[in-house]
């Protein structure tokens, strides 16, 4: 079975009010419609677009207040997936839940359903400058056209969270990710390939890019890519598609499901087969050596 993906690379730049946003999810939206895609991926923290006509400057206290538009946001977003009939992950938007603010990623259906997954590693900005709580769930969830998960930028530098829903059966990864510079990005891009290497699975990223009149969101460094294992059954170099680097557009993408079942058990490796469990509760040996 093959899936479509639509990656955004969505622009952040200054508007005047909820209209302006509005008006350009619906134009990227309905762009990425046109390609006929079984999934669409926003942005981490995308909707942070919102703040530049927000009447506040104090940064922890700003993102609570974006959480705000929660409703709004999830309103807008589950109504094109429903329209277009695709599953849509809508990048991340602050989400405040009894008191704690979250990062969180929202899934929306082509049958109006909203779930959703925490990120559960926070970057120290989030920790220091937000105040942002950590997640302490991880979901796998089956679609027609796949099992996929959701790992938020930071969170696929963490290798333990991508083998466990691979484990789990997914399929997809999707990264949503947001970065400053190239170093960041770097590292979730390298990331993304290495957890595609190790579990035998496709991961679609996508990063923020333009600029915004918002402490710590002013610059933004990203690319959007669809990536694959590395063997003879995909891209030569891993990559089935890539955006230009800070350039708005949408990056699409088809994958074969049926290459990854394949290569597990085929593979010129078999990293997912061949990991040896029974190891790694081991502990080290230290030696000295003079």
């Amino acid at each position: 079975m093959k899936s479509r993906i639509a990656a955004v690379q969505y622009k952040l730049r200054y508007i005047q009010d909820w209209a302006g946003f509005e008006a350009q999810v619906n134009f990227v939206l309905n762009a990425a419609a046109d390609y006929e895609p079984h999934f669409v991926l926003l942005p981490e923290i995308f909707t942070t677009q919102i703040l530049s006509f927000m009447d506040n400057d104090q940064i922890a206290s700003a993102v609570r207040e974006l959480s705000g538009y929660t409703e709004r946001y999830t309103d807008l977003l589950r109504k094109h997936a429903m329209k277009h009939g695709y599953f849509l992950i809508g990048g991340s938007h602050p989400n405040l839940r009894d008191g704690k603010l979250y990062n969180t990623a929202f899934l929306f259906t082509p049958d109006g359903e909203i779930h959703t997954q925490d990120k559960i590693h926070r970057t120290r900005w989030e920790k220091e400058k937000w105040n942002t709580d950590h997640g302490d769930g991880l979901k796998v969830f089956e679609t027609p056209f796949g099992k996929i998960a959701i790992l938020i930028c930071y969170d696929i530098e963490f290798p333990e969270l991508a083998r466990r829903v691979a484990e789990e059966g997914a399929e997809i990864v999707f990264v949503p990710s947001c970065t400053d510079d190239r170093q960041g990005f770097l590292r979730v891009r390298y990331c993304c390939h290495a957890r595609a290497i190790e579990n035998q699975i496709y991961v679609a990223m996508t990063s923020t890019v333009g600029n915004l009149p918002v402490a710590g969101l002013r610059l933004h460094y990203g690319q959007a890519s669809i990536i694959t294992p590395s063997d003879f059954p995909f891209a030569r170099d891993g990559i089935a598609a890539e955006g230009r680097i800070n350039e708005e557009q949408i990056v699409v993408a088809d994958v074969d499901l049926a290459l990854l079942d394949e290569n597990r058990l085929k593979g010129t490796t078999i990293p997912l087969l061949d990991k040896r469990t029974e190891f790694y509760g081991l502990r080290p040996e230290k030696l000295t050596i003079r």
